[in-house]
């Protein structure tokens, strides 16, 4: 059975590679070796990742090359997300994007810096036409860097098609050395109704992975009754890297009929946010361990290929069914499970007790939650499906339940804080506590009269919280009143320890200067190659604002030949 289901989906996996993917039409966008840290789609926290993350072997400012001939379309420089990034349009539709640079080559950052000047704002957005910035296939168009929100020196890679979603760029010719199997680190069983047990059981239950010598793995048989679902641990490496990356295709056959598929080879950016209905959310809550359910629940993923019954089993009484699991990285490498299930019945067992509260959410309708001076409004379908939630209100704190439970929107929290003076109000804002010491995390507040308000897609714990203390400036690489000519650059540490940074002002003799801010290491860097710098004596004026509207100013004296 195993031959004929791999003899059928090599053809089938072959028959889909014949799909108008250009094969050479994109070219390595650097000049070293692919070694991947993250393969496109793989799980990340609230999305699916959208592109490759190209590992620049530890190093910033390597050369980064259009993939293809075209016209820089769109340029975006942020704190966060991409950090600086550079999209561009090809002539037969697709769009190449190249995220966390440290600089763009100078045609472009030139274009870029101008315009940042005009503006006096470091985050910019800009949509140039297709004459203003056109590029050659294989020329410098940036350099790598650890931009916005990267964690480590990477370029971060994607292939868009016309409707700007993101595809798997191996499917373009662009080769990964992968000769390993995916390797499979846990499997779950879930009885997913009332009717339903495994091995007597109405919980979720871990099953006993077992490993053979051929690669492939089983697992102790189960006995199970009604509606059943599986759940996969499952992670790929590549064959010159140590990373945990994500699989490419996960199949599933019951007595040797496929009854499920995800393929993970195009997305929408406005379906990641589901992939929190995708994984076992409220196991990766309290576990941080991705579980990817093998059945589709009120889920409008396009990654479901294929389901009977949306991947659920009927296990009836005296049966005996074989359950196997292929999962596939995009070099077709594979790792089976086989799991046998005995269709066992037993009258006494008794489903779980479900906890109720006297707030019941119905997922298809809008629900408004008061008490004392705080309201949460859920939209109808913020969530996927209905559950008794936790409401309590103790002096100004929310107990909202625990984040266990997936959103797809964005709810509404409301603080009434008529009660506080003029003075106070204007310190307060709306914290998620977070961690064993609930910490108070900034959550963005809008202020309006004498309510506080926040958008937010995560239950748990809310208060109100207090920030009176005023950001830190320090200089970084000088000292008040020195020379420097032979600087290239000026450094500034800035921090607020409570609501955080909101926004920042430099200045010199009066004048705008560019500031770029890395919040990961909390610093403000201009460089005097900008040009703008052009007096011997210098007064440098840096103002920081925090969230809730405190602010510091800095300032020195410098020098400059």
């Amino acid at each position: 059975m195993r031959l004929i289901l791999s003899l059928f989906l090599v053809f089938s996996l072959f028959t889909n590679a014949q799909n108008n993917y250009p094969q050479d039409y994109f070219s390595n966008p650097l000049e070293i070796p692919l070694v991947l840290a993250g393969t496109f789609a793989e799980l990340r926290s609230n999305h699916f990742h959208s592109g490759l993350d190209i590992k620049t072997q530890q190093r910033r400012g390597l050369k980064v090359k259009a993939s293809a001939s075209g016209f820089v379309s769109r340029i975006k420089v942020s704190h966060y997300g991409y950090g600086k990034a550079l999209y561009i349009t090809h002539p037969n539709g697709y769009t190449t994007v190249y995220a966390h640079l440290q600089k763009f080559a100078p045609e472009i950052e030139a274009y870029v810096k101008k315009r940042q000047y005009e503006e006096e704002s470091y985050e910019i957005e800009l949509f140039p036409n297709a004459e203003s910035l056109p590029v050659l296939k294989d020329s410098v168009v940036a350099y790598s860097g650890n931009s916005g929100g990267s964690g480590g020196p990477h370029l971060h890679y994607e292939i868009r098609d016309k409707q700007e979603r993101p595809m798997n760029p191996m499917l373009f010719g662009i080769d990964i050395k992968d000769t390993s199997n995916p390797i499979v680190r846990s499997i779950y069983a879930y009885p997913l109704n009332e009717k339903s047990f495994v091995n007597n059981s109405n919980d979720k239950q871990k099953l006993r992975l077992i490993p053979l010598k051929n690669g492939d793995y089983t697992v102790e048989s189960i006995d199970a009754i009604g509606d059943i679902g599986f759940g996969i641990v499952t992670i790929d490496r590549q064959d010159l890297a140590a990373n945990s990356n994500g699989v490419y295709n996960i199949q599933t056959f019951v007595n040797g009929s496929r009854n499920f598929e995800i393929d993970f080879k195009r997305f929408s950016f406005d379906e990641t946010k589901h992939i929190n209905q995708l994984i076992d959310y409220e196991h990766y809550s309290n576990n941080k361990e991705r579980i990817q359910k093998l059945f589709k629940k009120n889920s409008p993923l396009s990654l479901y290929k294929e389901h009977i019954n949306d991947g659920f089993l009927k296990v009836e009484d005296s049966t005996n069914s074989v359950y196997k699991i292929r999962v596939a990285d995009y070099k077709n490498n594979e790792s089976w499970i086989t799991i046998n299930i005995k269709g066992t019945k037993n009258d006494i067992l008794e489903p779980k007790i479900k906890k109720t509260t006297p707030y019941l959410i119905k997922a298809d309708q809008t629900t408004n939650l008061n008490e004392g001076n705080v309201s949460v409004n859920f939209y109808k379908n913020t969530f996927y499906e209905d559950f008794y939630i936790d409401f309590e209100v103790k002096n100004d704190t929310l107990l909202l339940h625990e984040d266990v439970i997936p959103a797809m929107k964005n709810f509404t929290i409301s603080y009434d804080v008529s009660k506080y003076s003029s003075e106070d109000r204007s310190k307060l804002y709306i914290a998620r506590l977070v961690g064993y010491k609930k910490h108070p995390s900034y959550t963005y507040t809008k202020r309006k009269e004498t309510t506080l308000t926040a958008n937010t897609k995560k239950l748990g714990t809310y208060a109100l919280a207090t920030d009176s203390i005023a950001p830190t400036i320090t200089a970084n690489n000088f000292k008040d009143g020195q020379w420097l000519s032979k600087y290239r650059y000026l450094k500034v540490k800035i921090d607020d320890e409570d609501s955080g940074v909101s926004n920042y002002r430099a200045t010199v003799n009066g004048k705008w200067v560019l500031m770029e801010y890395d919040y990961k290491t909390k610093t403000l860097t201009h460089d005097f190659n900008d040009g703008i710098i052009t007096d011997t004596k210098n007064n440098l004026k840096v103002i920081v604002t925090d969230n809730v509207g405190n602010n510091s100013t800095f300032e020195a004296l410098f020098y400059r030949k």
